[in-house]
């Protein structure tokens, strides 16, 4: 994901009022424009909710597709799961094991590592089952 496109997707995330628009889609997929103004019409009109919608566009968050007159709108999670992977694959393993560790502290459990296998031995192992 480039620098601009998540900028832009977490500027999409920044508002509450547009987190409650992707609820919306997540709920109702495929719902048109109008729907989502009739959702959100106590609040703003029908402009600012094209501005907003606008925006979760720019963010990659909202996949739409003609429909005759109407425009058809989901949620698209995809740059939610790429920004999820960009801060937690690489960490996982490092707090998983913090937190096992800690785990282990708190209960006065001891922790024994497990001895070094040869790596000759390992791979003869393998080959051989």
């Amino acid at each position: 994901m480039e620098a601009d496109e998540l900028d832009a997707t977490f500027f999409a995330l920044s508002s509450g009022l547009r987190r409650r628009m992707l609820d919306l889609l997540k709920r109702e997929g495929g719902c048109n424009v109008n729907h989502v103004c009739e959702f959100f019409s106590a609040e703003i009109g029908r402009h600012a909710v094209m501005k907003h919608l606008a925006a979760l566009e720019r963010g990659g968050l909202l996949v739409t597709a003609k429909d005759g007159r109407d425009k058809r709108l989901w949620f698209d999670p995809t740059p939610l799961q790429l920004i999820h992977e960009r801060w937690t694959t690489e960490f996982s393993a490092f707090w998983a094991a913090r937190l096992t560790r800690l785990k282990y502290d708190a209960e006065g459990a001891e922790v024994l590592a497990l001895p070094k296998r040869n790596a000759s031995a390992a791979r003869k192992a393998r080959r051989h089952g």
